[in-house]
């Protein structure tokens, strides 16, 4: 079986993360979509309430699973088997970052791949970051992310559904 890992905080999970992981299911046997347990104080959501939106994200995709990730995303990926480390890339800044990223990867696990999506054109400005920085400030973030993580990031930021 070919496993992929989709490693990140998803805080919270966009319409673009989504549009990659189905992508990835065409590419993979099974997606392993790692949310990476951080500093909480920092986060809109908890680690589980992550996973917990992202599952319901992914619910009608068959060979997708959510899981925690705590550590490094390699040993993770060896620990599961997996022959890829998916990422999503919106430009070059996101590049540059993520090769740095691979060569480690690539020193500690051979054998483990680095693959790059590149977003599509139409989530190219979506970023999770941006997502909860808008909702802080009251704006709506329809179409950005899916409608359940919508409502729940109303409710967390106190505005009416």
């Amino acid at each position: 079986m070919r496993t992929a890992i989709f490693p990140g905080a998803f805080d919270p999970v966009t319409n673009g993360h989504l549009d990659l992981v189905k992508r990835m299911t065409g590419l993979f046997d099974e997606v392993i979509v790692a949310v990476i347990r951080g500093r909480e104080k920092s986060t809109m959501f908890t680690c589980e309430e992550r996973i917990e939106l992202f599952r319901e994200a992914v619910k009608e995709l068959p060979n997708v699973e959510v899981e925690m990730l705590e550590g490094l995303t390699v040993e993770f990926a060896k620990n599961r088997g997996a022959v890829a480390i998916v990422r999503g890339i919106r430009g070059g800044g996101d590049f540059e970052y993520e090769f740095d990223m691979a060569l480690m990867n690539r020193k500690m696990a051979p054998s483990i791949e680095s693959v790059y999506l590149m977003t599509n054109h139409e989530y190219i400005y979506v970023s999770a970051s941006r997502v909860r920085e808008v909702s802080q400030l009251g704006y709506d973030v329809d179409g950005l992310v899916p409608d359940h993580v919508r409502a729940a990031i109303r409710e967390r930021v106190g505005l009416q559904a």
